[in-house]
């Protein structure tokens, strides 16, 4: 069993060393760069990743040429700011002892995210399953603008690992604000817009409490203190936002 890590980048000069560090058990690291401006091509390049640059097409686009770049058949996919765990990478490391033929198709995993200098427990971000080990013939990525994941074929199988990917995704509430307002709501918005979905006035004016309700009391979110207050939070601003914006495409 030879695995091909998978990483795609735009400007992570301060992620992409360790995110390479981490899955240094790969048989190799591709790296597919969208012309980044500061050093991350360098960087991966020093620690060994085979790195392509690539314009931008979309994230699943952009992680399904990754895959079909890879040299092996087995892929693992990296987001350039997460991190394989120890535990994550010893399950990881044991599979490749494994009899092919007693191999599942795919293997999720789940990711904790680290915010406001804890571990997430609870607001429905953990344990985030994500679908990131698998045969390359059995999944190919899909997702139009958010929320991309691999799609396995009809019939394949799925099995969990043990240990979490570790993921360092908001450094503040200045730049938590930011990917949500110039990022995600949008995109949310016009991938909602494109799938024939419409909202009302009364759908934007209910959406941020019922995100709020739903992230802090119902997931949990209440356990992880001023943390979870935050993610709710932030959660229910992403609601009214993509609900405005999609009521301003409608209007247009």
């Amino acid at each position: 069993m030879k695995i091909s890590a998978t990483i795609i980048t735009f400007n992570e000069e301060e992620n992409v060393r360790a995110a390479c560090e981490s899955v240094a058990w790969a048989d190799e690291i591709v790296v597919v760069d969208s012309r980044s401006k500061d050093r991350t091509r360098e960087i991966a390049a020093e620690c060994g990743a085979r790195v392509i640059e690539r314009d931008w097409p979309g994230f699943a686009a952009q992680k399904q040429f990754a895959a079909e770049a890879a040299s092996h058949e087995w892929v693992f996919s990296l987001d350039a700011d997460e991190r394989v765990s120890a535990e994550l990478g010893a399950d990881l490391r044991a599979l490749r002892t494994r009899d092919e033929s007693s191999l599942a198709d795919g293997y999720r995993v789940a990711r904790r995210s680290f915010y406001m200098g804890r571990w997430i427990k609870g607001g429905g971000w953990y344990p985030d399953f994500q679908l990131r080990l698998y045969r390359r013939a059995a999944g190919r990525w899909e997702g139009a603008y958010v929320h991309e994941s691999v799609r396995m074929s009809a019939g394949a199988r799925v099995e969990t690992l043990a240990g979490d990917l570790q993921h360092f995704s908001v450094r503040d509430a200045a730049q938590h604000h930011r990917m949500i307002g110039e990022r995600y709501a949008p995109l949310a918005a016009r991938q909602m817009f494109e799938a024939g979905r419409r909202t009302t006035p009364l759908r934007v004016a209910a959406a941020a409490p019922a995100a709020f309700a739903r992230s802090f009391i119902l997931k949990g979110g209440f356990r992880d203190g001023l943390a979870g207050l935050a993610i709710a939070r932030f959660a229910a601003h992403h609601a009214f936002l993509k609900h405005l914006m999609l009521w301003e495409m409608q209007k247009k």
